[in-house]
């Protein structure tokens, strides 16, 4: 691997300390770091260098999946790290952060190869990529990439001209926009599972799936997040971006893994092929006390919700994908807060047997558990020993007695070794936009209902009936 500069923007962040360093720190513990490398936070509190590395020593303690016997090894690691506090939006101070990038770099021999991460709120987006191109920090005698969190952009126009800024810096290749999701291990193994294993190639097609559902359900509310989560909502939260990554990883179709840009092209494909009736395929709906004697708050009592909100903390969908592999099986997503059961999972429902016995027969399901718990199951129809009668079993394979590496450390790896398989090409983003931005005008002209839901629910009953008429029910 190449020597390589790794600037944080947001040093000081929670999403910093709960998953950035501690990824980077499990890298560097299974040598998948550079042998040189600096990192240099970037943030806007006032503290030393020493101070710095602290911080980040605790949030190792606190979130990194090593044991904590390993003291040595964390300051070690720690006197690769840097600190400079600056204010983002002065265009001096980028200047300052050149130099001790050069002081840095000059200090430890390395390239002038370079990761800008930007971990802050999405508005310091513009300003920094801006100055990062007029400060000189992306003039590089080596190869540099920026990492880019979600959101990217709020609707279709926002998100084309952040597209725009950010390509005065940087070019295509060069943009690393990061879904946590793809991260995740069995979203990862999804191509291998179908690709390497015959049983299920030869049933993976049209006419023998019935259909799909993705699920990705919280029992948590909006917390602490509700300057976002009003102008989010669960559409951009989740659907936009994560749900939608989720139905073109099950969906892709390859032989075997290829070069990235056939794999980035194939999902991009899929994408252009999603269909979806703003109107009568979405239900949307919020959390809500309706049982007084609950001590679960609803969204509008949640602090700095506004009390008449109608902002959707729960979204279902059908959408179906015009392609010869996929054309009419439907998809069916649904995403919320405040459920009954914290999961991530992606369901294949396989077509009933014909054999007279069909009433009786549970169809075969495949189960791809992404959170909290990843693994695989594969649900049969059997005969009871005792009283002959049918009953469905499930084989069951799970990674939870393993020790996986989290989604931060699989995608920071593939940024560092220049691998943009696993982020969203702008193609991407720009087709989900295009996808979702008639269902945010209809939200917006009061033309879908929102529906309430007792919180510790399984959400509204119109997102079960979204199925029913279907003849499906979920899973």
């Amino acid at each position: 691997m190449d020597p390589m500069s790794f600037i944080l923007f947001g040093a000081t962040g929670d999403l910093a300390k709960r998953k950035i360093f501690p990824a980077l720190f499990n890298l560097y513990m299974a040598q998948n770091l550079p042998e040189d490398f600096s990192v240099i936070g970037v943030g806007r509190e006032s503290l030393s260098k020493e101070d710095f590395q602290a911080v980040v020593i605790q949030s190792l303690y606190e979130y990194s999946r090593h044991s904590n016997d390993d003291q040595s090894k964390k300051l070690e690691f720690v006197q690769q790290i840097s600190y400079i506090s600056i204010d983002l939006t002065e265009k001096s101070n980028y200047l300052k952060l050149l130099t001790l990038m050069q002081k840095v770099e000059n200090a430890k021999s390395i390239e002038e190869n370079r990761i800008f991460y930007l971990s802050v709120a999405p508005e310091l987006f513009d300003v920094i990529t801006t100055n990062i191109n007029d400060s000189g920090l992306n003039n590089t005698s080596g190869w540099k990439r920026v990492i880019i969190e979600k959101p990217f952009g709020h609707d279709l126009k926002s998100a084309r001209q952040l597209n725009r800024i950010l390509q005065h810096a940087f070019n295509e290749k060069e943009i690393f926009r990061i879904d946590h999701y793809l991260g995740k291990s069995m979203v990862q193994n999804l191509e291998t599972l179908i690709s390497s294993n015959p049983v299920l190639q030869s049933i993976w097609r049209k006419d023998m799936i019935s259909n799909v559902q993705i699920t990705a359900n919280e029992t948590v509310g909006v917390e602490l997040r509700a300057s976002y989560y009003e102008k989010a909502g669960a559409i951009r939260d989740m659907v936009q971006n994560h749900m939608l990554q989720l139905v073109m990883m099950t969906a892709v179709q390859m032989s075997e893994r290829v070069e990235v840009n056939k794999f980035r092209s194939e999902k991009i494909h899929l994408m252009k092929a999603i269909q979806m009736n703003s109107t009568t395929d979405v239900v949307r709906g919020q959390y809500s006390r309706l049982d007084t004697d609950s001590a679960i708050k609803g969204y509008r009592e949640e602090v700095g919700v506004d009390p008449s909100s109608t902002v959707d903390t729960f979204i279902a969908t059908r959408l179906s994908i015009q392609t010869p592999l996929w054309d009419g099986v439907p998809f069916f997503i649904r995403t919320g807060k405040r459920l009954h059961k914290k999961e991530t999972k992606i369901v294949v429902e396989f077509k009933g047997a014909m054999n007279g016995r069909a009433k009786e027969v549970e169809p075969n399901l495949l189960i791809i558990h992404i959170t909290p718990n990843d693994g695989v199951s594969l649900q049969l129809n059997s005969k009871h020993p005792v009283t002959g009668e049918l009953e469905p079993i499930q084989i069951d394979f799970s990674q939870s007695s393993r020790e996986v590496p989290e989604a931060y450390e699989y995608l920071l790896a593939d940024a560092i070794k220049g691998d943009p398989s696993y982020f969203t090409h702008w193609d991407e983003v720009e087709l989900a936009w295009k996808l979702i931005q008639p269902i945010l005008e209809t939200f917006d002209q009061h033309m879908i209902p929102l529906h309430l839901y007792e919180p510790g629910s399984c959400g509204p009953e119109a997102a079960d009936q979204l199925l029913s008429q279907h003849g499906y029910n979920w899973w």
